[in-house]
């Protein structure tokens, strides 16, 4: 492919120029079966969430977005059995939890952002179970009007409306949904270029991230595959989370198998 067609509009670059750092982060001390991943914005924070006691740690990296400085803060919160992935209201005053066990999304608040010892369960949730029963992975639209939940019983992505931005409470499913199965028959994580013009998955079927367009910003029903994608199993059998650096040069792949966070760079 001519590199020139690589690159994305505003420097992201397709997921084919990925390569591996080797630069990798285990998060085995805190949990053996890690799941999905977030950074807050400016890359000096990290969480995870993970199946074993149920909860959401935080980390900090004293260079941003750079694995190698990454240290466990010794801070944890409690969330839903099974949590599947993490996700944060851009300031950080806001934690969204899925879980595949009960097929829906739980709602945090934390008094001091970013901090997940302020961390209390808004006692809100929103139940997916008539679109997935399985979900694997929650992300939401910048300013938070839009939620995509992803479940690997119907292999899709699935698009919900939030009549108030941020709140579970309002949360209305559009009817509009995405399928990946011809992708990868397990998709696990899932997250999408800031402006909402590109979606990425990353399954366990073949071990692999995809990249799809959206010719509407945030609108499913314009999704297509780029018919690109990028192999982790070099580094990892069982790649369940997703997260990049919010230029888009930065790649990170939590894996299940070896309990270990790896970082890519792209282009």
């Amino acid at each position: 492919m001519n590199k020139m067609l690589r690159v994305a509009v505003g420097g992201w670059c397709d997921v084919s120029t990925a390569s591996y750092d080797s630069v990798s982060f285990s998060v085995a001390g805190q949990n053996s079966t890690p799941k999905g991943l977030t950074f807050k914005p400016d890359g000096t924070k990290m969480y995870m969430v993970g199946r074993i006691g149920n909860s959401a740690y935080q980390y900090s990296l004293s260079t941003a977005w750079d694995l190698d400085t990454a240290a466990y803060d010794s801070v944890n919160v409690s969330v839903p059995n099974s949590p599947t992935s993490v996700v944060f209201k851009p300031d950080g005053t806001k934690m969204y939890v899925s879980s595949s066990s009960s097929d829906s999304v739980y709602q945090y608040s934390l008094s001091t952002a970013w901090d997940l010892d302020t961390a209390a369960y808004d006692s809100v949730s929103f139940d997916a179970g008539s679109e997935e029963v399985l979900v694997s992975a929650v992300v939401f639209k910048q300013d938070g009007t839009k939620m995509y939940i992803m479940g690997y019983a119907s292999d899709s992505v699935h698009q919900y409306s939030l009549s108030t931005a941020w709140d579970l409470d309002t949360a209305a499913y559009d009817s509009v949904s995405f399928d990946v199965s011809e992708q990868d028959g397990g998709p696990r994580g899932l997250t999408f270029k800031p402006d909402g013009t590109k979606m990425y998955m990353v399954g366990t079927q073949n071990d692999s991230v995809y990249q799809y367009s959206l010719s509407t910003a945030w609108d499913l029903d314009t999704a297509a595959y780029d018919s690109v994608s990028f192999d982790v199993s070099e580094q990892d059998a069982s790649p369940y989370g997703i997260a990049f650096k919010n230029n888009g040069r930065k790649m990170y792949i939590m894996g299940e198998n070896n309990n270990t966070l790896y970082q890519y760079s792209l282009c």
